[in-house]
């Protein structure tokens, strides 16, 4: 193969297709360059230039090319879909690489749920490179459905589509040296592969042990200063724009000329009905193109930075010796994939895929049951006030994962039990566990929701997914809980003795669907939302997934109970007096 691509390159035999009249991004000069023949053999770029002849030859007719598109940091999961469906979704955005974190089906499903991913990755159109979990589970103070050491992980490490160790989040244990985290930082080092941060508040100094440690990426800066403290320290620095998390137009005053080289693009989290209408990483060049940034500079961002950090040797450019893997486009500024193509052959154009993507996903045993639950009843969901009238509640901020501990008035029944209060948007909040370990149910009081009938239910809680349900009636809320149990994972809507849901059967977290079938369920999730009144200018099926994160402040629900972030520890519902 070699032997024949350097005779294409030399113009002694006919290249397999040969792109004529395309306007090149040169991501290495930042320059474009027109007017070009693009030669391609066997998959590969053998040259760029002029004279160049080919077996089937495309008028490109001025149309400007662009490496093909790369996510340097997702959770596949966070789509709704399994990874041959998520592919399909990003190929007509021009997106044909994407570095994935199979954290959420890690802390379901443990080794099984990371190489279900692998597995199905190798049947995608898309790159889909791993980077292996680093914190199953994400903390001591809930139940997760599995636990990863470093043993654990060692025998994937050699696998070809891994390209290292995922976002480390516990950055107390790499601070204070814990033997299980060293030992997983020491199987990346000594495999030569990548480590992932997750900076989130970090100071200099503990950012000054982070890079010690072989950490080499950061995904979680929210200000410009933050971002320029990482670069210092030798960081890649990604600029995020998820579902949640919206960072690309506070950290873009820190990208300048000289540093550039040193940031990319990322969505880390993004749901279906987002990737539909805004995009994916072609999103975040709009974003950035629109903010002032040089076409070419966010060009480099999200393609050959990304590439060089990771190792992707043959990925990030419209160049000789690299894929041919690029996204024909009209405009730079507007950035639309036009056409797309990966490895030589064309797989999307107009927005469309080029084949058919009617196919089912084979689903092993071990992640279609992942519901188990205890025997429940309306009052597993009754919060006992022990003879207090004052609470502890979680307060709900718009369009923010930090939530309020707020301490309130609440109304108390005759048995002694919450009383919810849809008039103070005061309502009950519980979290079960589904792993069939511990049959714990945690039960808190939450604001802000503004629920004025039913319940909504889910197994997408960061990051231990059990079910969290928030409901104005133990009654309602049971009727969510057990709709979970029936679909095996989802979301659900009660309404007036009536459920919705959008069944999420691979894990609880993923579908076995495209992505249009996962957002008309959505959507019909939605308009059941309406139906209990909620009015919230935010999705709150978002918010709740969050509820259950003891990581970040200030007060949430495990299901071992409510837990207070600031001082680490569960706190009992009551307040006495």
């Amino acid at each position: 193969m070699l032997e024949n691509q350097i005779k294409a390159a030399r113009k002694q035999e006919l290249c397999d297709l040969v792109i004529k009249n395309a306007t090149i991004v040169d991501v290495f000069n930042k320059t474009l360059i027109k007017d070009q023949d693009v030669a391609i053999q066997n998959g590969m770029i053998v040259g760029t230039g002029l004279s160049f002849k080919g077996r089937d030859v495309y008028d490109a007719k001025g149309k400007i090319m662009v490496p093909g598109l790369i996510d340097a940091h997702v959770h596949i999961e966070s789509s709704m879909m399994t990874p041959r469906h998520f592919s399909d979704t990003l190929i007509p955005r021009g997106v044909t690489t994407a570095i994935t974190d199979p954290h959420e089906i890690a802390n379901v499903s443990g080794e099984r749920g990371i190489r279900f991913m692998l597995e199905e990755a190798e049947k995608a159109d898309t790159d889909l490179y791993t980077m292996l979990p680093s914190s199953v589970p994400s903390t001591p103070f809930e139940t997760a459905g599995a636990k990863l050491t470093a043993t654990d992980l060692a025998p994937f490490m050699d696998h070809p589509k891994v390209l290292g160790l995922a976002e480390v989040m516990d950055s107390s244990a790499v601070t204070s040296g814990d033997e299980d985290m060293l030992a997983k930082l020491a199987l990346a080092k000594n495999a030569g592969k990548n480590i992932d941060g997750h900076g989130a508040g970090l100071g200099v100094d503990a950012l000054n042990v982070y890079r010690t440690a072989g950490i080499e990426t950061d995904h979680e800066c929210v200000t410009a200063e933050e971002a320029i403290e990482r670069v210092r320290r030798g960081f890649y620095v990604m600029l995020r724009e998820g579902s949640v998390a919206k960072d690309v137009k506070n950290l873009l005053p820190a990208v300048n000329e000289a540093n550039s080289h040193r940031f990319m693009f990322c969505t880390d989290d993004k749901h279906p009905d987002d990737l539909l209408t805004e995009g994916s990483i072609d999103h975040n060049i709009r974003i950035a193109i629109k903010e002032g940034v040089h076409p070419v500079t966010a060009v480099q961002m999200a393609t050959i930075n990304p590439a060089v950090c990771f190792g992707l040797k043959t990925k990030g450019a419209v160049a000789p010796g690299f894929e041919a893997t690029f996204v024909l486009t009209e405009s730079l500024e507007e950035f639309h994939a036009d056409e797309v193509y990966i490895k030589g052959v064309k797989k999307a154009e107009k927005g469309k895929l080029t084949r058919d993507t009617d196919y089912t996903v084979d689903l092993p045993e071990e992640l279609k049951e992942t519901v188990h639950l205890p025997a429940l009843t309306e009052e597993s969901f009754a919060i006992s006030m022990n003879g207090c009238n004052r609470a502890n509640i979680i307060e709900v901020q718009a369009n923010s994962l930090v939530t309020r501990h707020a301490v309130e008035h609440v109304n108390v029944k005759e048995d002694g039990t919450f009383a919810p209060d849809t008039a103070a948007d005061q309502l009950i909040l519980a979290v079960v566990e589904r792993h069939g370990k511990t049959r714990n149910i945690g039960l808190g009081i939450v604001k802000g929701l503004g629920l004025k009938n039913g319940a909504i239910a889910t197994t997408i809680a960061h990051d231990s997914h059990n079910i969290i349900a928030v409901g104005t009636s133990g009654r309602d809320i049971l009727q969510a809980v057990r709709k979970i149990e029936k679909d095996q994972g989802g979301l659900t809507v009660v309404s007036s003795g009536r459920a919705v849901s959008c069944p999420l059967p691979c894990g609880g977290l993923m579908g076995l669907v495209p992505v249009k079938a996962v957002a008309k369920k959505l959507d019909e999730l939605h308009e059941a939302l309406h139906k209990t009144g909620c009015e919230n200018i935010f999705n709150p099926f978002l918010t709740l997934s969050f509820l259950a994160l003891p990581v970040i402040p200030s007060l949430k629900l495990t299901d071992m109970g409510l837990f207070d972030v600031k001082e680490m520890k569960h706190v009992s519902v009551p307040v006495k007096e």
